[in-house]
């Protein structure tokens, strides 16, 4: 069998496997003998009857709310001219701008951390936004779904680190000839938590829910949101946020934060920022409760056998003008029966000062934020014994600092690897697609030191900074968008790369040659139909393929955006490397029906797949995918990507009508 057909053949196979695999499951009666979970937890009830964060009154619609499942949501992707409701709020009360230098702390599995990657991107016309968005996680595995979701943004502008968001490492960056610290414009701080405010799509947390889980997190989610503040900028905001109810995981922790900072920090006031938003103010009032069922209004009323498990920051302030001078009212706690959502809790930080443990050095300065010669370590509070256990406390969060030595998970990944000035590998390919002069080359990286490159990656000049003086501060799983992929066969025609579809919108404004302007119909064509002879395109299209010049053409029918495509041309036939996702998009866009009911019959009642249709087109894009899969061997061994010729010539395909 032709390796050619490989693909093809497996998506079917996976198609009717699927099916296949259903029909036994119904048949097998999976499903059946599973008890329904019991949506409910007198404890739960008893908690937040006692702690009064519902209105009078509303407390049998709160918790007939809670049992109800949740409604699926969408968001658009907007910067492609083309999650959960309450879940997308903190990126918008972030205020970002294209220049911001971002940090997304805990940010797995990436639906916020793509919202600010859309933000960053807000402007079209700039394809390298001078900001940032790095995306941390401690989890590795997760990492990689954060990959997977900031992937399908294709954006230079992201990078992806391992690390723990409680000691996350300070980094470096040259500005004006000089190393200087990197601080950061806009924070996200969404904390781990204990989750109950996710209850209608998580039902687990009916039989789990204890208030020992807020008691356990409270000393990290302090720790993190105070590694976040020290690197926040002066005059930046720093969003905390959680999908918890619980005091003990919102206001105590603000109130931490504020107490400790000494006027460094001020609790902004969001209520402007989301018109129409139904939610509730902060309390200043709130009470401890351990799993059995005691209760705890102050610290001094805690046993001292239960100082290791209920510490002093868990309570609101003592002091009445303290704490009426920390407005946590302005605090925001979204109700599930108020709009119909989850259960969430976001609060906004605005950086007025250092913080207070570091203006105690000389000239205003703590080693961190002024010496870079300083070895760098979370360890700038003040440290003291605990009066009970004799182990150090914290004196700011009022817990075990977080550990001092860098700790890495999971595999050990590729280097990231700059080009040269003077890199071979590049002239090529420069003249092959006849890049523009100012086409940022230093920007592009491999994943390898050594032997053939196979991928090449762009990164912006920011984030290349970045990379260059942190390597050995941080471990980064990804960075940046693959813009060219290797294609032995390529070298003999004078360029060993072919474009990559998911860096086309990056280099579309560099490119000036290899491109075809075509036409709507065109496009479907190309999306529908594996190796159409050149002949299917228009005359207008077939000419320009042949010759691979840069022409232009006109369709009065065209969608009111550009839509670009990289593909290859073989001898008498064309093709394009669009993946599944983006491909049924387009041809959406294009208004042709790509979906099927349940017994697979179009809108028209039929059942016939034709040659070129829509249902062919998610057989051939289910191969492209497999195709992406599979390229590296293909490279190895010189296969081409389409089957009419030994003479595949990268190509760029732009389906706008100008």
């Amino acid at each position: 069998m032709g390796r050619k057909n490989r693909p093809r053949q497996r998506a079917q196979q996976n198609r009717d496997g699927r099916a296949e695999g259903k029909r036994s499951r119904d048949d097998a009666g999976w499903g059946a003998g599973y008890s329904e979970i019991i949506k409910e937890n007198k404890l739960f009830e008893h908690y937040y009857t006692e702690l009064k964060i519902v209105p009078e009154g509303e407390f049998e619609e709160f918790m007939q709310a809670m049992r109800e499942p949740l409604p699926a949501t969408m968001r658009i992707t907007g910067y492609k001219s083309r999650q959960e409701a309450v879940s997308m709020i903190p990126p918008l009360l972030m205020k970002i701008e294209p220049q911001h230098k971002i940090l997304d702390m805990c940010a797995a599995p990436g639906s916020k951390t793509a919202q600010l990657i859309e933000m960053l991107h807000s402007d079209m016309d700039i394809p390298f936004p001078e900001g940032f968005v790095i995306a941390n996680d401690v989890d590795n595995k997760r990492c990689y779904l954060l990959v997977h979701q900031a992937k399908r943004l294709n954006s230079p502008c992201i990078m992806v680190v391992n690390h723990d968001a409680s000691s996350i490492p300070r980094l470096y960056f040259d500005q004006d000839g000089k190393k200087d610290i990197l601080f950061y414009d806009r924070i996200l701080c969404d904390v781990p938590c204990s989750g109950d405010g996710t209850m209608r799509k998580n039902i687990d947390v009916w039989k789990k829910w204890t208030t020992s889980n807020s008691l356990q997190l409270h000393g990290l989610q302090i720790r993190i949101a105070v590694r976040g503040v020290e690197q926040l900028a002066v005059g930046g905001r720093m969003v905390y946020s959680t999908c918890s109810l619980n005091p003990i995981e919102d206001e105590a922790v603000i109130a931490a934060l504020l107490e400790k900072s000494e006027g460094a920090l001020e609790l902004a006031d969001a209520s402007a920022d989301l018109p129409g938003l139904k939610y509730m103010p902060g309390i200043t009032s709130w009470k401890v409760m351990t799993k059995e069922g005691q209760w705890f209004s102050d610290w001094s009323e805690v046993l001292k056998s239960r100082h290791t498990q209920i510490r002093p920051t868990m309570f609101p302030p003592t002091d009445p003008e303290k704490l009426a001078s920390m407005k946590l009212e302005r605090c925001m706690r979204i109700l599930p029966h108020h709009q119909n959502t989850g259960g969430f809790f976001v609060a906004v930080l605005v950086k007025k000062a250092p913080m207070p443990w570091n203006r105690r050095y000389p000239k205003g300065e703590s080693p961190a934020e002024g010496n870079p010669s300083v070895p760098d370590t979370p360890d700038l509070l003040e440290v003291k014994k605990d009066d009970v256990c004799g182990q150090p406390i914290c004196s700011v969060c009022s817990s075990p600092p977080p550990p001092k030595k860098m700790k890495l998970f999971g595999f050990k990944e590729d280097p990231f690897v700059f080009l040269t000035e003077d890199d071979p590998i590049f002239p090529p390919v420069q003249a092959f697609y006849d890049l523009s002069p100012d086409f940022p080359k230093l920007n592009v990286l491999t994943r390898t030191r050594e032997g053939k490159k196979r991928n090449l990656y762009m990164v912006s000049k920011e984030l290349r900074n970045v990379l260059l003086n942190n390597s050995e501060r941080m471990k980064v799983i990804n960075t940046g968008v693959k813009i060219w992929s290797r294609n032995t066969d390529g070298e003999q025609f004078g360029c060993a790369f072919r474009l990559a579809q998911e860096g086309v919108y990056t280099l579309c404004p560099y490119i000036r040659a290899r491109i075809l302007n075509i036409s709507v119909e065109d496009v479907k064509v190309l999306l529908t139909q594996e190796n159409p002879f050149l002949s299917k395109l228009g005359d207008d299209a077939h000419n320009q393929a042949k010759k691979l010049g840069q022409c232009h053409s006109e369709d009065l029918n065209a969608p009111q955006c550009p839509i670009d495509l990289c593909g290859w041309r073989g001898k008498t036939s064309i093709r394009a490397f669009v993946p599944r996702n983006e491909r049924l998009h387009y041809l959406r866009m294009l208004g042709v029906e790509v979906f099927r009911d349940k017994q697979g019959k179009r809108n028209d009642g039929s059942t016939e797949i034709p040659e070129g249709s829509a249902e062919d087109a998610e057989g051939l894009s289910q191969e492209a995918d497999l195709l992406e899969q599979e390229g590296e061997e293909m490279e190895q061994n010189g296969s081409e990507s389409n089957a009419n010729g030994p003479e595949p010539i990268g190509s760029t395909c732009d389906g706008s009508a100008s």
